[in-house]
């Protein structure tokens, strides 16, 4: 293997690009905001669901091509919950979702208790639901370097993230509404899924679900108001695949020749890709003086995300009958809900959403910034 091939493996199998593209973001936005904003913010010649008149590369990036990075992580989430998987039923399943509520949880009540502590519940208790949010993205990458290809606490951990994700939404349009949600739009994801299943009778390429079941689908979450990043997660179960019995599920390709092997066979690069894309795009926030909403969003993210996940993750065990999947202790528990809190990218939406443009805004989202050094924990 020459030089250049074990360093492109290393750079694709440890998701460098991410962490290079956001640490570029950082610093691009820090040294000249005014080129950063112009690349993130230049304007595509074509409009998006509820980007205006205008998409801009971000919403290129965001909203378009950050769909393939999701329908990888339900690729592996699916697997998981395939017969032989780590999730492989209800009692496994339950448990990360259930996680996934005590992670928003924990970071709530820290947030709340602390505003309420400062007196200043007046001016920040708005922000609350900023150190709930946790970045798949970020998060994921992170799981894969600690725990390595094939562990069941990665698939948790994203299962967790994306009810993470969806439970988000609720939280944005029930206390954050910025425009109303349209969920009729919704029985166009409905339709893609049973458009999908009947073409598993005669279409055995992955394309033609992206370019048919997945456009209907994307179409049908941008104008119902949900994130359209998150239009592939029901078409991927559809994808014909092989036999998973015997197995435990992994990242890259199988083996086995179906469609969903051969999307992530062709699709796990370019994310890599795509993902530094992203890194580069979303994380670059200028840096402003820190107050008490940055060490808020800081503490609810860095201890209320593991001390939540942990506590809901034992009391599913405990008392209500669910199971974890098997490789996962208390330890490893632990690890993935210091994984769940780096908000980062997520979080910092969140706080755009929460508090006016102005110095709140700015210092919630240096906490949410700073949350990527519960990757270092």
């Amino acid at each position: 293997m020459t030089t250049l091939r074990r360093i492109s493996r290393l750079v694709f199998d440890n998701s460098l690009l991410l962490i290079v593209g956001a640490l570029a973001g950082v610093v691009w936005a820090n040294v000249d905001h005014g080129s950063y904003a112009a690349l993130r913010d230049a304007r595509m010649p074509f409009a998006l669901p509820g980007a205006g008149e205008h998409a801009t590369v971000r919403d290129l990036v965001n909203e378009i091509l950050m769909a393939f990075f999701f329908a990888l992580a339900a690729k592996e989430v699916w697997e998981a919950m395939l017969p032989g998987g780590a999730l492989r039923d209800f009692r496994r399943a339950a448990t990360p979702v259930l996680s996934a509520l005590g992670g928003m949880a924990g970071p709530a009540i820290l947030y709340v208790a602390g505003a309420i502590w400062l007196g200043q519940f007046a001016t920040l208790g708005r922000g609350w639901a900023v150190p709930c949010a946790t970045d798949i993205a970020f998060s994921y990458m992170i799981a894969r370097m600690v725990f390595g290809k094939g562990h069941p606490a990665v698939p948790f951990l994203l299962l967790l993230a994306i009810a993470d994700d969806a439970f988000g939404l609720i939280v944005l349009a029930v206390f954050y509404p910025v425009a109303p949600m349209q969920p009729a739009w919704l029985a166009l994801a409905v339709a893609a899924v049973i458009l999908a299943l009947v073409m598993r009778r005669h279409f055995r390429s992955f394309w033609w679900y992206l370019a048919i079941p997945g456009t209907i689908s994307w179409m049908g979450f941008a104008l119902s108001g949900l994130h359209p990043a998150l239009s592939l997660l029901p078409i991927i179960p559809t994808l014909p695949h092989g036999p998973r019995t015997d197995e435990p599920p992994h990242w890259g390709p199988s083996g086995h020749h179906s469609a969903l092997d051969e999307f992530e066979s062709w699709w796990a690069k370019p994310v890599e890709v795509i993902i530094g894309v992203f890194g580069l795009l979303n994380a670059g926030v200028a840096f402003s003086s820190a107050d008490a909403a940055t060490w808020l969003v800081l503490v609810g993210l860095l201890a209320g995300k593991p001390i939540g996940i942990f506590a809901a993750a034992l009391v599913g065990t405990k008392l209500l009958g669910l199971r974890l999947a098997d490789g996962i202790g208390r330890r490893e528990l632990f690890v993935i809900g210091c994984a769940a809190g780096i908000g980062f990218t997520v979080a910092v939406f969140t706080a755009t959403v929460a508090f006016a443009p102005g110095p709140l805004q700015d210092a919630a989202k240096m906490g949410a910034l700073f949350s990527f050094l519960a990757a270092f924990i």
